[in-house]
C-alpha cells in the first residue's frame, strides 16, 4: 500500500519541498508520496489528526504552526521542547513525535555554504517564531557572546530571551541576550557591532503577503557581516540584494531547507538521505517557476 507523508502550512505556494522530497524517496524507490497539505488555521487540527491514519507516515511543518502543532501531536523530542517548536512529525509506535530538524539545517548551512563559525560572535536575529527559537538555541551552543531578539511584537521577543536566559544560565553559559522592539534606533545600535545577522521573518517571500519587502533598510546592514536570510523564494531576496550591495556577505535559506528536510527524511524512512540529488531538484524547482537561479556552493 502507498505511504503518505504531507507538507503542512499556510500559504505553501512558494515550497519546493515536495519535489526535493519526492526525489529522495524516488530514488530509494519506496512507494511513499510526498504531498502538499495546504492548511487553514481553523484546519490544523484536523489535518494532524490525519496523520493518525495508517497510510500516513509523517509531516513537515512550517509556518505559521511550528508552534502551534506542540499539542497536537503525543511526544515530544529534547530538542523540539527546548525550543518549544516543530518541524517535523513521525510515527514511533502509533504516536505521533515531534521533531526539530531546522537546528542542524541551520547550522549545518552556516558552518558550510556560509563558511561562518559563530563562537565569540555578535549575532541579531530579526524575528521571535518557531524557525527563531531553534536558530537561538543553536547559537547559544554555539557559545556566541551577544544575541539580541528583534520582533515586531516585542513580548514575544521577552519571552524568548527569557527562555534563552534560563537555558544559559543551567548550561553555564555566559553571553549577552537582548530584546529590541523593531524600531530603527534599537536596530541600528545592535546591528552596528554584529557579525551575522539571521532572517527568520517570512518578509520578501514569494507568494506571502510580504513579497518584495526586506526587514531591513540598507544603511541597518553592517557591511562586515554575514546576512542569512532563511527565505529561500525567491533565492535573491530583497533582504539579499541589499545586503550584496553594501558589501556584506550573504546566505540564501535554500541550504538550511534542504538539510533540515534531509534530517526529516532519515527520520522518517531510516535511510540516508541522496543530498546531491536533493539539492539538484531543489534548485531545478525554483530555477522552473522563473524565481532566478540558485547554485549550491561547495
Amino acid at each position: 500500500m502507498t505511504k503518505f507523508i504531507g507538507l503542512v502550512g499556510y500559504p505553501l505556494e512558494h515550497s519546493v519541498s515536495p519535489e526535493f522530497q519526492q526525489a529522495a524517496l524516488d530514488y530509494h524507490q519506496l512507494d511513499i508520496c510526498y504531498e502538499t497539505w495546504e492548511t487553514k488555521p481553523e484546519a490544523l487540527k484536523a489535518t494532524v489528526s490525519k496523520l493518525r491514519q495508517p497510510q500516513n507516515l509523517g509531516a513537515n511543518v512550517t509556518a505559521p504552526y511550528k508552534e502551534a502543532v506542540l499539542p497536537l501531536v503525543d511526544e515530544i523530542d529534547e530538542w523540539a521542547g527546548l525550543v518549544s517548536a516543530i518541524n517535523t512529525v513521525a510515527k514511533r509506535n502509533n504516536k505521533l513525535v515531534g521533531f526539530n530538524t531546522d537546528t542542524h539545517g541551520f547550522l549545518r548551512a552556516l558552518h558550510g555554504e556560509g563558511r561562518f563559525r559563530p563562537r565569540g560572535k555578535r549575532v541579531v536575529i530579526l524575528g521571535a517564531g518557531g524557525v527563531a527559537k531553534a536558530v537561538s538555541f543553536a547559537l547559544l551552543k554555539e557559545e556566541v557572546v551577544s544575541l539580541t531578539i528583534a520582533n515586531r511584537t516585542f513580548e514575544r521577543a521577552q519571552s524568548l530571551v527569557a527562555a534563552l536566559g534560563n537555558y544559559a544560565d543551567k548550561a553555564g553559559l555566559e553571553l549577552e541576550l537582548v530584546a529590541i522592539p523593531w524600531q530603527e534606533a534599537p536596530l541600528a545600535r545592535m546591528l552596528s557591532r554584529c557579525r551575522l545577522v539571521v532572517n527568520c521573518t517570512v518578509m520578501g517571500m514569494k507568494y506571502g503577503s510580504e513579497e518584495g519587502e526586506s526587514p531591513l533598510t540598507a544603511h541597518l546592514i553592517p557591511e562586515d557581516s554575514l546576512v542569512y536570510d532563511l527565505v529561500y523564494n525567491p533565492p535573491q531576496t530583497p533582504l539579499l540584494t541589499l545586503a550584496k550591495g553594501v558589501g556584506a556577505r550573504t546566505l540564501g535559506g535554500l541550504p538550511m531547507l534542504v538539510y533540515q528536510g534531509a534530517a526529516s527524511f532519515e527520520l522518517w524512512t531510516g535511510r540516508q538521505a541522496p543530498l546531491d540529488i536533493m539539492f539538484k531538484v531543489a534548485a531545478r524547482s525554483l530555477n522552473e517557476k522563473g524565481e532566478g537561479k540558485w547554485k549550491r556552493e561547495k
